[in-house]
């Protein structure tokens, strides 16, 4: 029997089964594919044109992969999914509406195309078309080769950490937002070495003083020394005192013996203490100030 040579439409289908659903044009040029080839299958529904250079094989619904890699694709070598995509592909966020966020190396060239934020960025270095191997990476030499560019999903993309350094740079999230991310990567065990997650500690205190002012409770005194501790919020006169927590800088044995320990010595004292983490205070804010106007309200009448 002779041997079965692959048409152009199984190489192309080939390819594009290995990026969720899309290919160049180079790529098309490469497997005997040219612009009448390309012009007669975009009429038939064959192909669909995503961006310039770029089309979906078959149908034009893509999967949000299939968007991601079609914008990676289309703004050519080296370009990488970073800032609010790259945290939607590591499901540090859930899917956001908006233009899919693209990083280049290059500092100049086209700026401007639908659907894609294209942000240039020198600190990615030139490097070739990116790669299909999950093992591709790209390093950032002035910081000891830290890694910056990864795959996932088989999509060139920044790493975790790289990610949420861009993200705190720009004015892309919400500080909410920003947290979650940044609570998630911790979750979900990424190495965050080089970023400097307790910064986000000002933000949180920020996030409980708004809540005081919008249910018009007293004003407390910030970071006050008890004893041996310092807490976060004191009402002095009504002996009240709350902390406020990231979860996942308190689940660990020995801050988990602290804060006991901390509760049990104000208690002793004659505070009431309360705790809230940061989910309760981004999601639940009426819970939280209606629990502290009772306990306010409770500890005023004892010492009245």
């Amino acid at each position: 029997m002779p041997y079965k040579v692959d048409t152009p439409d199984a190489e192309v289908s080939r390819i594009a089964a290995g990026q969720h659903g899309v290919v160049t044009a180079k790529q098309l040029a490469a497997v005997g594919m040219g612009r009448m080839a390309i012009s007669e299958r975009s009429r038939n529904g064959r192909l669909h044109r995503i961006y310039r250079g770029v089309y979906a094989v078959g149908h034009r619904g893509l999967s949000l992969h299939g968007r991601f890699m079609a914008a990676v694709l289309a703004c050519g070598p080296g370009a990488v999914l970073s800032h609010v995509s790259a945290a939607v592909l590591w499901e540090l966020l859930k899917p956001i509406d908006g233009p899919v966020h693209i990083s280049v190396p290059s500092a100049s060239g086209r700026s401007r195309r639908p659907g894609i934020h294209l942000h240039r960025t020198p600190s990615l270095n030139p490097h070739p078309e990116p790669s299909p191997s999950p093992s591709y990476s790209q390093q950032e030499g002035g910081r000891r080769g830290r890694l910056l560019v990864t795959h996932r999903h088989n999509i060139p993309v920044t790493t975790v950490a790289r990610t949420l350094e861009d993200l705190r740079s720009t004015s892309f999230l919400e500080p909410h937002l920003l947290r979650r991310a940044t609570r998630q990567a911790e979750l979900k065990g990424y190495r965050l070495e080089h970023l400097a997650t307790d910064r986000t500690r000002s933000d949180l205190e920020t996030l409980f003083l708004d809540i005081v002012h919008r249910y018009g409770l007293p004003h407390p005194e910030v970071n006050v020394k008890l004893g041996r501790w310092t807490v976060d919020f004191l009402w002095r006169d009504q002996r009240v005192v709350v902390e406020t927590d990231f979860w996942t800088y308190h689940r660990g044995s020995v801050a988990f013996q602290d804060d006991h320990a901390r509760d049990l010595d104000l208690r002793s004292a004659g505070y009431t203490a309360l705790r809230y983490d940061d989910t309760q205070l981004e999601s639940e804010p009426d819970r939280v100030a209606a629990d502290i106007a009772v306990a306010l309200a409770v500890s005023g009448a004892s010492r009245g």
